[in-house]
């Protein structure tokens, strides 16, 4: 009785297996066409940047003018404050949401619930609009002040972007919270601790490792929305490059100026995000090659 066997292959070819077979490599046609097409996209659209009406020597004047530094410095700013404000009262709120006090949960989730629910642009015009409602801020017959007076531009700029961000950070914050086991809670609870400095020592410090990635998302999203204050005359970067090009024409020459120095801020933000992240995912797995 006889068996077919296939000959082992003699040749040295790693390519053949020891049934005679030849192993033929996958081609991958669909990423050569992808590049292809991609290469062919970047080259059309630098191709219209170099031969287009852009006058690039205004692009470099411009670019460190002081209007422009003015106008970058209220951005980061504004971006920062705004931020603290958003992340203050993101935590207020997720614990007052998570809170057995039946008219804080209310009042939390209302909160969150309308500041969700609106446009941000809508709450910019409506706090850089306040006075036509309330004339006067303070107690009647100890304080008071005007309302035009105290709602400035960079105020309603600021309370605009904060109270809105503090909405949605409250979300974030409540995941980190729900994400530390509740056994540790319970342990810290059965030694005495009180659940302020629970929260404090030992919940937070956990949760940080789910908050900190949406929330450094959050921030570098803040500094562009910041060029939505415009319409409430606040002089930032966007702002300040409209008013120059107004006057000498250059729009697109202006437009890149402020773009360039939006992708400069984010990229910075970016770095300094992925650190911040590997900081706080020391001992756990990051996700990140």
């Amino acid at each position: 009785m006889s068996t077919d066997r296939a000959a082992p292959d003699r040749t040295g070819d790693p390519a053949a297996t020891s049934t005679g077979l030849r192993i033929v490599p996958r081609r991958h046609f669909g990423r050569w066409l992808a590049t292809a097409l991609i290469l062919l996209a970047l080259a059309g659209i630098i191709r219209a940047f170099a031969v287009g009406q852009i006058e690039w020597s205004i692009v470099a004047q411009f670019l460190t003018a002081r209007s422009i530094m003015n106008g970058l410095l209220n951005t980061i700013v504004m971006a920062v404050v705004a931020m603290a404000l958003g992340i203050g009262l993101g935590v207020l709120f997720a614990v007052m949401v998570m809170s057995s006090n039946p008219v804080l949960r209310a009042s939390a989730n209302g909160y969150i619930w309308f500041f969700r629910g609106t446009p941000l642009i809508l709450q910019l015009l409506l706090w850089f609009n306040l006075a036509l409602v309330f004339p006067t801020l303070g107690i009647p017959g100890l304080f008071e002040f005007r309302t035009v007076d105290v709602i400035t531009p960079f105020m309603a700029t600021l309370l605009g972007l904060g109270i809105n961000q503090g909405a949605y950070t409250a979300e974030v914050v409540r995941a980190g919270i729900l994400s530390v086991d509740q056994g540790q809670t319970e342990a810290a609870q059965a030694i005495g601790m009180a659940r302020p400095t629970i929260l404090r020592r030992i919940v937070l410090p956990q949760a940080m490792r789910v908050i900190i990635p949406p929330v450094g998302n959050e921030f570098i999203s803040m500094v562009k929305l910041t060029s939505l204050a415009s319409v409430i005359q606040f002089s930032e970067i966007l702002r300040n490059a409209q008013t120059i090009y107004f006057a000498n024409g250059r729009v697109i020459e202006l437009l890149i100026v402020a773009a360039i120095w939006y992708i400069i801020v984010v990229s910075i933000l970016s770095i300094g995000q992925f650190f911040l992240e590997l900081r706080f995912s020391r001992g756990y797995a990051t996700g990140r090659r």
